[in-house]
C-alpha cells in the first residue's frame, strides 16, 4: 500500500496483444487504486519460452497505450519477492495457467489472484492460427499455379 492506496501488480509477455490480455488488465485495474504492469523483456521470454513475435519495445509501448495501467515497467525476472518491497504492491494478478507458482508471495502479505483466462485467446493460439492459415494459403497458391501451368 502506498499512502491509503491499494497497489496491484500484474505482468506478462503481452506478445501479439489479444482480448485475454485486455481482460486481465481490466480485472487488475478494478482491484486497486494503482496498477503497475510488468512487461517481460525479450531475454526473459527467450529464457522461458520461444522468442516473442513482437519485440519488447513494441510490446511495452502497446501496454502503455492501453487504458488502465498507471505504470508500465520492464520485467527482467519471474521471481517477484524483491518487487514486493520495491513496488509495495498489495495484490498480484496472474493468469490461472500459473496456478500455485506465486503462492510464496502470500508470505510477504500479498494477495495472489489467479485470473481465469478463458479459452481460445492466447499468443500461442494466435501463432498457431497464423501458421495454419499461411499453410492453407500457400497450398492454394501452389495448386493455383500448378493448374495454370497445366492448362497453358
Amino acid at each position: 500500500m502506498i499512502g491509503n492506496k491499494t497497489v496491484v501488480y500484474t505482468s506478462g509477455t503481452f506478445d501479439m496483444l489479444h482480448i485475454n490480455h485486455l481482460r486481465i488488465l481490466e480485472y487488475a485495474r478494478g482491484l486497486g487504486d494503482i496498477l503497475i504492469v510488468g512487461v517481460n523483456t525479450d531475454e526473459l521470454v527467450i529464457e522461458h519460452k520461444s522468442e516473442p513475435i513482437v519485440p519488447f519495445e513494441e510490446r511495452i509501448a502497446l501496454v502503455r497505450a492501453v487504458k488502465g495501467p498507471d505504470i508500465v515497467i520492464p520485467q527482467h525476472s519471474l521471481v517477484h519477492s524483491d518487487k514486493v518491497e520495491k513496488l509495495q504492491f498489495d495484490i498480484f494478478v496472474v493468469g490461472d495457467d500459473w496456478y500455485g507458482k506465486y503462492d510464496y508471495l502470500r508470505d510477504q502479505g500479498v494477495t495472489v489472484i489467479y485470473f481465469p483466462y478463458g479459452r481460445g485467446a492466447s499468443s500461442t493460439a494466435l501463432k498457431t492460427r497464423v501458421v495454419d492459415r499461411y499453410q492453407v494459403l500457400q497450398q492454394k497458391a501452389d495448386t493455383h499455379f500448378s493448374l495454370e501451368t497445366k492448362t497453358s
